[in-house]
């Protein structure tokens, strides 16, 4: 299926035109009917013959209309029409020829970059249709439709919808391929609710898919909706790609609760934008000094927002309500007061804030070099750290690697912070040599970092970790004082293996809590309590002598057979405890354990 919507001035006969291809008058409502005018978005559909060989198995391909009022009071309306479609029928009437809302709806499709159209002067059985050709012609080669084909046609007498409809044919066939995989973005045009049912909700599937049962996320009310059934041109289907016209019949949401300008998201697949930077193209420059209150038309939502321009085509944009917007969209910027249009490209859809003088004139500079094509490369030039996943939310192809758990880097960044932690390390062991290392927490906060995961990924040779701190070399050095210490604790405690030595001699040797954390980190001593401390192969031979008694022990006979006290037995057994040597009963009694564990001591 192909969609495309039609634009042109009021009563110059699109809807006519439409029922004299499609067999349907695009006009639902009684008023539209009773007026003679068309007032909000119609829909209808045709078969377009293929264009492939006659011998060929290609099926006829439809093409589903979506036909936009031509009053000027319903321009809103006409934006969210012809938003979501890649092409437009473009009507001018043989007997007026070009009119205000032409030029208007001629700007709209101008500003969203349609490249795919098709003229079609109508009427032409009243007045001699080539000074309207020529002149619409003109005019839309002017815009990014460029040069069209041009059919002349009669709704009422028939003549030239013949060639019409292979005219269509030949433009649907150069419209580009969407990509069923991609992530659903459904604008809302139409919600209603029919008996038995329940709520329906209409629009232009651009691309991706869309199945019964699938789960999508309503921006409107930040809910997740449950996709009940699917029709599209009114037949039932069990799943639908872009492009297309769909129906869903939805459970999750209300009537009350949406409408034309909601979205259907795939979930997570899109960032909630309040602020962009944009590129502006129109006739009216923006200068400094002319912030101003606009409408933003993108899909079929129009949000009204803050312009604040940052140089002579780039300004930011300020949303009253969020929109999943993408680098690279195309939307309208609309001023009502003075009834101008403007075409705008997306830049950066979570741009830096700007809070220092000087800060909106050098962002201006910034953007001169950003195309509103997403590229990766430039997007982690400027953010240098993001998550994987958000920087595809905004639209960015990825093709490098993540560095560790989905977090994407700017190289030279990424070679920066591994400097500023070898740095850091340096400086947190020459100040604070008893810690032996950097916190691997504090060296998150030092580079700003925010996940762990992306210090550990820094951490290369020389540097390394033991004990979660990120220390220079492979060995912990202590300073003299303290290893003079140890090396007399060392050789006492050779010939009385379980007598560790009591507070007051431990602080006469300078070794307080500090010092004999950086010990026990270091491997010289094994810190069992805050105040005890044996040699580190200390429960290698308690476990020797324990195996010796009946099974199982008190402290107490655990105490009498390494000759010490409970002040360093009750510790030095939990520790055997928590390291599997030993296996503690409910009446606090211990067995060593069997096994590997106790081989391996012996």
């Amino acid at each position: 299926m192909r969609v495309i919507a039609t634009a042109g001035h009021v009563d110059h006969g699109k809807s006519t035109l439409v029922q004299a291809l499609t067999g349907t008058h695009p006009d639902r409502l009684a008023e539209e009917q009773l007026r003679g005018m068309t007032i909000d978005l119609g829909f209808a559909w045709m078969d377009l013959p293929s264009r492939g060989p006659a011998n060929s198995e290609q099926r006829d391909e439809r093409l589903a209309f979506v036909d936009v009022p031509g009053h000027e009071r319903f321009i809103t309306t006409m934006v969210a029409g012809a938003g979501p479609v890649p092409a437009a029928l473009f009507v001018v009437a043989a007997d007026e020829g070009w009119m205000p809302q032409s030029a208007e709806h001629l700007a709209v499709l101008d500003a969203l970059e349609v490249r795919h159209g098709l003229l079609a002067v109508t009427r032409s059985d009243l007045a001699d249709p080539s000074p309207a050709r020529e002149e619409a012609l003109a005019q839309i080669r002017a815009t990014s439709l460029g040069d069209v084909e041009a059919v002349t046609v009669s709704g009422v007498t028939g003549k030239g919808l013949p060639e019409l409809r292979d005219a269509l044919a030949r433009m649907v066939s150069k419209l580009p391929g969407n990509d069923p995989e991609a992530p659903v973005r459904l604008w809302l045009d139409r919600a209603f609710t029919i008996n038995g049912s329940g709520l329906v909700v209409t629009g232009t599937l651009n691309v991706g898919r869309v199945r019964t049962g699938d789960s999508l996320f309503a921006l409107g009310t930040g809910r997740p909706v449950r996709v009940r059934s699917i029709q599209t041109l009114g037949q039932s289907t069990p799943a639908v790609c872009g492009t297309a016209r769909v129906a869903l019949n939805l459970r999750g949401v209300n009537r009350d609760e949406t409408g034309r300008g909601d979205v259907l998201l795939t979930p997570g697949a899109f960032l909630e934008c309040s602020v962009c930077d944009v590129r502006v193209q129109g006739k009216d420059p923006l200068t400094a000094q002319r912030k101003r209150n606009a409408i933003l038309h993108i899909g079929s939502a129009a949000v009204p927002v803050h312009v604040r321009p940052l140089g002579e085509d780039t300004a930011r944009l300020t949303l009253s309500a969020p929109l999943p917007l993408r680098i690279g969209d195309r939307a309208v910027l609309r001023d009502p007061g003075r009834r101008e249009l403007s075409g705008v490209t997306l830049l950066d859809v979570q741009p830096p804030e700007l809070r220092r003088r000087g800060a909106a004139a050098h962002r201006g500079a910034t953007l001169r070099t950003y195309d509103g094509t997403p590229r990766e490369a430039v997007e982690l030039r400027q953010r240098l750290l993001i998550k994987r996943g958000q920087l595809e939310a905004m639209g960015v192809p990825i093709r490098g690697s993540a560095v560790v758990d989905d977090w994407l880097v700017h190289p030279p960044y990424w070679d920066s912070l591994r400097s500023r932690l070898a740095e850091e390390v340096e400086t947190h062991t020459a100040t604070r040599p008893l810690e032996h290392g950097l916190p691997i927490e504090t060296a998150r906060q030092k580079l700003n970092l925010p996940d762990r995961a992306l210090v550990v990924a820094l951490i290369k040779p020389p540097l390394g970790v033991r004990d979660g701190r990120i220390i220079s070399r492979g060995t912990l050095t202590l300073p003299p004082q303290v290893a003079a210490a140890v090396k007399r604790i060392t050789a006492r405690l050779a010939e009385a293996p379980f007598a560790a030595p009591e507070t007051p001699e431990l602080m006469k040797l300078g070794l307080r809590s500090e010092e004999l954390a950086a010990v026990n980190r270091a491997g010289s001593l094994l810190r069992l309590a805050d105040q005890v401390v044996l040699l580190p192969d200390a429960p290698a031979q308690a476990l020797r002598i324990l195996a010796l008694l009946q099974q199982p022990f008190s402290v107490g006979e655990a105490a009498r057979a390494l000759g010490t006290t409970r002040r360093v037995v009750v510790p030095l057994l939990e520790h055997c405890d928590r390291i599997g040597l030993t296996h503690r009963h409910t009446d606090s009694r211990r067995s060593v354990k069997e096994g590997p564990e106790g081989n391996a001591c012996n």
